[in-house]
């Protein structure tokens, strides 16, 4: 299953000073937006939470399982954001929060003005390629943090929760930089998700690099699939999605190893050149980079079967 970019923990609240176990709350308040830091020390069920402003929430640590709009609830983990508009009732279970196992999430409640004047000056200053407009897509409220969009999260939590001085001035800043983050996130799930416009050039491109995964893909290629040039073709995949397509295809053949580690029985050497990789040594370095562990390591926590070869 893919994972996201973790924020960092913060330290979990003396028990003492708490004023509940289920969803207990500490705030920082500045001008445009309001750090929440919600913790949860014993299991609950459908705990109620509805703000009055659009929050961008954050797991930390734990496991909560969300139930949003009138859907099925889904699983809230560590690297995961969820976007939820003002006046929306989240119910929230809590199936696993103990003291020894707590739940912590952050919720930065924004201010929505303060949103819109970031889009609209989005629109103005990097207009798209394609001239649609940049904006949140309220359908998408649920991604897995990219690295961009994890820094940004951690450098508004440091300013909110800290005493430094201007802090609503690099609030305001960190703020822009989220924002956009989210919106770049939110792209590309919508580019790499079952309804993807395929008439969309750089749509188009994500399908053809997931469908060649095994292959050496080039750039020159996909550009000429997006009918750009090289430079253009590079920096609009790059605004867009906040990645470059160098580091998508890389991360997708990480992603497709991933699933061959887990279900399949080919040797990670078979699974490095199935995978377009032509030397081992660099296949294990950028997996151990992208996940923390090697290929081996990787396999022996998550293979679904037993008697696999190394």
């Amino acid at each position: 299953m893919p994972t996201g970019h973790k924020i960092n923990q913060l330290a979990i609240s003396d028990e003492k000073s708490m004023k509940t176990l289920v969803e207990n709350r500490r705030a920082f308040t500045l001008e445009n937006c309001e750090l929440n830091v919600f913790e949860t020390l014993q299991t609950s069920e459908l705990v109620s939470l509805t703000f009055t402003d659009f929050v961008v929430t954050s797991m930390l640590r734990g496991k909560k399982v969300m139930h949003l709009f009138d859907k099925p609830g889904f699983d809230y983990l560590p690297g995961e954001t969820v976007i939820v508009p003002a006046h929306t009732t989240m119910k929230i279970d809590f199936p696993e929060a103990t003291k020894n196992n707590p739940t912590q999430c952050i919720a930065l409640a924004l201010d929505q003005t303060k949103i819109q004047q970031i889009v609209n000056r989005l629109n103005e200053a990097y207009p798209r390629e394609d001239a649609n407009p940049w904006q949140l897509h309220k359908n998408q409220y649920h991604f897995l943090n990219n690295l961009e969009l994890a820094q940004s999260i951690n450098k508004l939590i440091n300013i909110c929760s800290g005493s430094g001085i201007g802090k609503d001035i690099l609030a305001d800043l960190t703020l822009q930089e989220m924002i956009v983050h989210i919106i770049q996130t939110q792209n590309l799930q919508l580019a790499t998700g079952q309804h993807a416009d395929l008439n969309n050039p750089l749509s188009y491109v994500i399908n053809f690099i997931r469908a060649h995964i095994g292959e050496k893909i080039q750039i020159d290629q996909l550009s000429e699939k997006a009918c750009m040039s090289r430079a253009s073709f590079y920096r609009a995949f790059k605004r867009e999605f906040s990645i470059s397509p160098v580091d998508f295809i890389l991360q997708e053949k990480i992603k497709k190893a991933k699933s061959l580690l887990t279900d399949s029985k080919a040797s990670i050497s078979d699974i490095c050149y199935q995978l377009g990789f032509t030397d081992l040594n660099y296949f294990g370095r950028q997996f151990k980079k992208s996940e923390g562990i090697s290929p081996s390591q990787y396999r022996s926590l998550n293979f679904k079967e037993v008697g696999c070869k190394m």
